[in-house]
Order: structure tokens, then C-alpha cells, then sequence
């Protein structure tokens, strides 16, 4: 580590900075508003390395201090917090950020550009939208069940009943906001389509999107969201190593000459995981069809993932086909290659 640290406790409207040399004296504090942090980032300094927190703010932060030219170090919280002695200060917080950036074992996250955000961003609003719609769906379930009408499996069925029911007499007093819940449902659904046609346009011309949009139980959603999450593939020395990140590898209990692995860890980006497992699952259910109707057809990939699941289970199949989907999209991401099926590793 050469040259001049600076580590920087980021908020919304006060930045705590300590400039540090690479010996790991502090050299000088500031504590800097929102204009004055900006004009300090910009200022041209020689073989200067801003250390960060990846917190909400820090990728922009990051993009600014890299075009004034300046290396960014982003760091994730959960390895900072360690590092912070006695009470929880903004110079206290300086300090951990610059003593975490001095753990060699500490990988640094990639500082992401404007247009991962942006599909990120995308991802959370749909998502949202979906959540309120389920919340309302499922509000309206319950009010009919409550008077005794019987609702249908399928979403669109049943709203086509409740629009129905309203005009019952059971529901007399409550059909003017029912009709109200019903144009915020038809609402957000609309919402969702404008936010998938956005996303559609964003990656349209994306290469590295259609080809892991190519593999099977794989979507535009899956694709664009495991790519905006992870950035570049070079930051992972494998694909067992993106699994790990995702959280989709056994989390280990071990002492001595005793291992013990348990269920998957759960860690890292759970709706990116999430993603990856409901396609893994439509990929399964797509193969076993397959398997009834023309199992002349079966490639080897879904030869595997039916063997597997009469072995170990339905469930626990569907994570592990998730977990090879990851590999697989990061090895056809990394060599450029095409998905196939049927490929045989050299």
C-alpha cells in the first residue's frame, strides 16, 4: 500500500475523512458537508487510494473520486464493523474502514457503474410493486373467504370472481373500496410490465445478458439481475466461489478431525437467489416433462437434475440445480461461450 489512504465515513449530508499514510498514521482529519466533500474529491492528488464503506452512496462517491483519478476501495460493512474500538463515532468509523482496507484477506467490492445500478434499481421497484400487489390479492382472498364465497387457485381467476362478487349482497357495503383495491391491483400490474419493457430496453443489446438469458431456468429477470449484481466475472477466481457469494453452498460446522456440512448459508443477495431457485424449479418441472413425453430429448444437464432429484428429493434437487445454473452462467460469462446442454468439460 503506497501513497496516500483516505478513509471516509460516508452520510447524507457530513463525511468524516482521515488521511492516512501507508505506514498507518494518521496524518490529518476533516469533516466536510456535501459540497465540500465533492470539491476534496475532485482535487488532483498523486497515487491517493479513497477507502470506502458499500453503503448506498458509495458507488456514486466512488465513480467521482475514479474519474478525478483515484484508486476506490469499497468495503463491505460486515468486515469493518470488527475492526471499530470503543464507542460507534464517525472518527471512530474512519479509523475501522482504514484498518480493514489493510487486511490483505479482505476482498474489496467493485465499485458499480451507473447502468448496473440502474437495473438494479429497476429489480426493487418491481419487486416492490409486486409485494403490494400480493399484499392486495391476498387481502381480497380473505374478505371473500370470510363470506363464504370460494376463491380460485389462479390469480387471474379470482379476480375475474371478485369483480363478479361485488355485486352480491354480502359485499354491499364494501364494493365501493373493493373496487378501489381492485384499480390499485390492475395498477401496479401495469407498473410491473412498464418496469420489465424498461428493463428490456436497458439490456437489449447486452451480449453477456443473452447468452445466460440462453441458459435453461434462466430469464431476462435472473440474467439481468445476476449480472448486475456480480459486475465482471474476474472478481470470482471460480464458479463454486460465486455460488459461496450467493449463498448457495453448505454452511460448515467443523472442529478437529469432524466435518459437519449443513444447509446452504443463506448469505449474500437473497433476491438474486431467489431468482436462481424459482428457475431452478421451473427448469425440473420442464425436465421431467420432458422426460415423460420425448426422453430421446433429454440433454445431459436435465439427465442430471432428474437423477438427482429421485436420489436426494425434490426440494433439495432444485438447490442444487440452482447452484450448477450459477456455475454454469459464470463459466459461459468468463470463456464467452455459447450454453449448451449437452457439453462435456474438456
Amino acid at each position: 500500500m503506497n501513497g496516500i489512504h483516505i478513509a471516509v465515513d460516508l452520510a447524507k449530508t457530513v463525511f468524516q475523512i482521515a488521511e492516512c499514510s501507508a505506514s498507518g498514521k494518521i496524518l490529518s482529519r476533516k469533516r466536510l458537508n456535501r459540497t465540500q466533500f465533492q470539491r476534496y474529491l475532485i482535487e488532483p492528488r498523486e497515487n491517493a487510494t479513497i477507502i470506502m464503506e458499500a453503503c448506498g452512496t458509495a458507488h456514486h462517491w466512488g465513480r467521482v473520486a475514479q474519474a478525478a483519478g483515484h484508486r476506490v476501495v469499497l468495503l463491505h460493512p460486515h468486515y469493518v464493523k470488527p475492526y471499530r474500538r470503543r464507542n460507534k463515532t464517525d472518527r471512530n468509523d474512519s479509523d475501522a474502514i482504514f484498518n480493514a482496507s489493510r487486511a490483505i484477506d479482505i476482498n474489496p467490492v467493485p465499485v458499480k457503474t451507473g447502468l448496473q445500478q440502474q437495473i438494479q434499481q429497476l429489480h426493487c421497484l418491481r419487486e416492490m410493486w409486486k409485494r403490494n400487489r400480493n399484499q392486495r390479492i391476498n387481502l381480497l382472498r380473505g374478505i371473500l373467504r370470510e363470506h363464504g364465497f370460494d376463491n380460485a387457485a389462479k390469480t387471474e381467476v379470482f379476480l375475474c370472481q371478485c369483480s363478479a362478487a361485488i355485486d352480491s349482497a354480502e359485499l354491499k357495503a364494501l364494493a365501493p373500496l373493493i373496487h378501489i383495491v381492485l384499480a390499485e391491483i390492475q395498477h401496479l400490474s401495469e407498473w410491473m410490465a412498464t418496469c420489465e419493457q424498461q428493463l428490456n430496453q436497458l439490456v437489449a443489446q447486452d451480449e453477456i445478458i443473452d447468452r445466460i438469458d440462453s441458459v435453461s431456468g434462466i430469464g431476462l429477470l435472473t440474467a439481468s439481475a445476476f449480472v448486475a449484481a456480480i459486475g465482471t466475472p474476474e472478481r470470482f477466481k471460480n464458479g463454486r466461489t460465486v455460488s459461496a457469494w450467493l449463498g448457495m453452498t453448505p454452511k460448515e460446522f467443523s472442529s478437529g478431525n469432524r466435518r459437519k456440512l449443513g444447509a446452504i448459508s443463506l448469505a449474500g443477495n437473497v433476491y438474486v437467489r431467489t431468482l436462481l431457485i424459482h428457475g431452478a424449479r421451473s427448469a425440473l418441472l420442464a425436465a421431467k416433462r420432458c422426460a415423460a413425453r420425448t426422453p430421446e430429448k433429454l440433454t445431459r444437464l436435465q439427465q442430471w437434475a432428474i437423477q438427482l432429484c429421485a436420489r436426494i428429493g425434490h426440494n433439495k434437487s432444485v438447490v442444487a440445480l440452482a447452484n450448477k445454473m450459477v456455475r454454469i452462467s459464470w463459466a459461459i460469462w468468463k470463456h464467452a461461450r455459447q450454453f449448451d446442454g449437452n457439453y462435456v468439460p474438456a
